[in-house]
């Protein structure tokens, strides 16, 4: 018999991708009546769930549908796992659709591994294809543009990890350790994955487990989203208290936009420190000009690439910046 797996699936307005995403999910060669899901709903004002609703709950009674007034993803999570009954809880998105033996690996792996949780690889797409968006695939699957997310940039083989992207996690888990800390709009997921790793537990990458993410297709899209993902690692540290809460990586951009920033500060006393500004962006151009000659081809353009790895870099590091700078007002209303 197979084990019951709880599917959470937390959406707000996402009347473009929740079809996919639940189609996806009914095709997975795992058996139905061993599956529950649940869309966490942050009371969309789209199509959503109405969709939910009426093209899935209402011809799949493993389907339901739940509430989420709270709107953000932590919140989603822990509703969603408080009514779970599964002996192991997934957490998907649903910006993306999932390979037809996706839970069957993942559940295969966990019987053959010590593990707390199971991930598998994320494939990077777009639902529209043209140069700029082609640049997009590539940076964001790229080392250099992510650094060593491994989710991301693939494995060809089961690797021992610090995150995974849409986990299996044993339900344990969250009697041991406690559910998602809703402080956190976003990261805490990996926070999470960080608590499960310092209590002594495994997280693993397995290659033979992929799901397709659909990428945002714009550059001011990607400026906005990790202009957001950059300034909540340092709110992540902040409500926390915990700077290994996060990796190293999560922090790289913002020591770059620092190496523009400060020599340019420090200049307005000793103007010769421009140079050293202008050191760093030319290094980093250099960097960013090899990697984009490497990875470019007739889907894309060189000017594309560079584009989208500056846009990345400087969205990022700079959203951490912001962050620094709230952390004054943050601790205020926190007395």
């Amino acid at each position: 018999m197979s084990n019951l797996v709880s599917i959470i699936i937390p959406t707000y307005n996402e009347e473009k991708n929740i079809r996919e995403c639940l189609n996806s999910v009914l095709e997975f060669n795992y058996p139905l009546n061993s599956l529950e899901i649940f869309v966490v709903d942050g009371m969309s004002e789209d199509k959503t769930r109405e969709i939910v609703l009426n093209e899935f709950c209402a011809l799949h009674p493993n389907i339901r549908l739940l509430d989420n007034p709270k709107r953000t993803a932590p919140f989603a999570f822990n509703i969603g796992i408080k009514e779970s009954n599964g002996d192991y809880i997934v957490i998907i998105g649903a910006h993306s659709s999932y390979s037809k033996d996706y839970i069957k690996n993942l559940i295969s792996w966990h019987k053959k591994l010590d593990a707390a949780n199971i991930g598998g690889v994320m494939q990077t797409e777009v639902r529209n294809k043209n140069k700029t968006t082609s640049a997009i695939i590539k940076v964001l699957s790229n080392k250099f543009g992510v650094g060593n997310a491994n989710f991301r940039t693939g494995s060809k083989k089961v690797v021992a990890v610090d995150t995974v992207a849409y986990g299996c996690y044993k339900k344990e888990c969250f009697d041991k350790f406690g559910l998602f800390n809703e402080k956190l709009t976003r990261n805490q997921d990996i926070e999470f994955n960080k608590r499960l790793i310092k209590g002594g537990e495994k997280i693993y990458l397995v290659p033979n487990a992929t799901c397709t993410y659909y990428a945002r297709e714009t550059f001011s899209g990607i400026a906005k989203n990790n202009f957001q993902n950059g300034m909540w690692n340092i709110l992540t540290v902040f409500y926390t208290k915990d700077f290994k809460s996060l990796s190293l990586r999560h922090f790289v951009p913002l020591f770059f936009v620092l190496a523009l920033l400060l020599p340019l500060i420090l200049a307005l006393f000793y103007w010769q420190f421009v140079f050293v500004s202008a050191l760093a962006l030319v290094l980093y151009l250099l960097l960013i000009i090899s990697v984009s000659i490497k990875l470019n081809d007739k889907s894309t353009s060189f000017l594309n690439l560079v584009f989208t790895f500056f846009t990345l870099h400087i969205s990022y590091g700079t959203g951490s910046l912001i962050g620094i700078l709230k952390l004054p007002l943050l601790a205020i209303k926190k007395e």
